[in-house]
Order: C-alpha cells, then structure tokens, then sequence
C-alpha cells in the first residue's frame, strides 16, 4: 500500500516533458533573411551582393519593388500587402502585383547562383516601405544601390538617397552597394561575374 500524503500537505504538481505541448501557442521560428531593395533597370550589381550575402548566411533572399504610386491597405506576416492606388481615378490592377518583367530579370540573374529567393511587392514611400518590411521579416540586413550616376554631386546623393534615409530609420545593418562606376553604369564592371 503507498503511503498517503499527510492530510495539510500539498501533493506535488506534476512534472510536464519539456517537449509536452502547453495551452499557449509557440511562436514558429521565422527564417531570417536579407532584404534587398529592387527596381526595374536596376545595375545587377546590388541583387548580386545581396544574393551572395543571402547565401553566405544561410538566409532566404527577399527581393521587395515599391511601388509609389500605391498606398499600404493590408499586412500579412510574410511581409506581402494589399494596396489601392493613391490616384482613385487610376486603379490599375497590374500595379498591385510585382512587375512581372523585373521578376523575369530577377530569375535570370539568380538562376546561375541557385540560392532560393521570392519577390514581394511593397507599396508607399520607398525608404519607409523598406524599413517597415525590415521590421517585418526581422530582416538581418537591407541591402539597396547607390542613387544617382557618377556625375552627381554627394549633396544630392544624400538628399535622394533611399540608402541614407534607411541608414537613419533602421537599427539593422544597411549594405550599400555602389551602382553609379564604370562605363555603363556598374553592369560593365560585373559582366564577368554570374
């Protein structure tokens, strides 16, 4: 026979596993990655490094266009928004997807690497959607182009610079990769490069 507690003694409470699942939800650990700010037109340059670091890391590669000329409606989790255009009487449903070319582009700069990406569509002021998304994704870096070509003065580089407004709003790092040297802009200086 087990002896019986002691009637002004407290049982003790019942060891849980560590593994044993809880009333309360876990958060899901979220995959870090590097966010690199993109355009159509943009020099190859700044998706290269920042595939490169992306790979370096061990992080996914988000490629994020903002679009200007549409305002933030809805968030989700991922980073993704919803939008509607700043213009009512111009709502055209083509701006409220990525750019299907600049995707292309995207595809066929970082198919020769072979490390995982995914576009994202953000919406707003460039440098705010950027540092939002950032927050978002808990990003471990940004990483954009210089502004402007070699024969623009540092005055108004700083003035117009998205880089510079992110480097002023963020606490992550910021990674400015230099697009305006060269010939042809910085393309002719990667052409060797994949």
């Amino acid at each position: 026979m087990e002896p019986q507690p002691d009637r002004g003694s407290r049982p003790e409470p019942a060891q849980q596993p560590d593994n044993a699942p809880t009333d309360q939800a876990q958060p899901t650990p979220r995959q870090a990655c590097v966010l690199a700010g993109v355009f159509p037109g943009q020099p190859r340059a700044v998706v290269y490094e920042a595939a490169t670091l992306a790979a370096a890391l061990g992080h996914e590669l988000v490629c994020a266009y903002v679009n200007p000329g549409r305002y933030v409606v809805s968030e989700a989790s991922d980073g993704s928004v919803a939008s509607a255009s700043v213009d009512p009487d111009f709502d055209d449903t083509a701006e409220a997807v990525f750019p299907a070319e600049l995707a292309a582009d995207l595809n066929r700069q970082l198919a020769p690497q072979g490390h995982p990406w995914r576009p994202l569509l953000l919406a707003g002021e460039v440098a705010e959607a950027l540092s939002h998304c950032a927050d978002t994704l808990d990003a471990a870096l940004i990483v954009v182009g210089t502004h402007g070509d070699v024969h623009a003065t540092m005055r108004e580089l700083f003035n117009h610079s998205v880089a510079t407004r992110l480097a002023r709003r963020q606490h992550r790092p910021v990674l400015v990769v230099p697009t305006h040297h060269g010939q042809h802009g910085s393309d002719s200086a990667w052409a060797g490069r994949p």
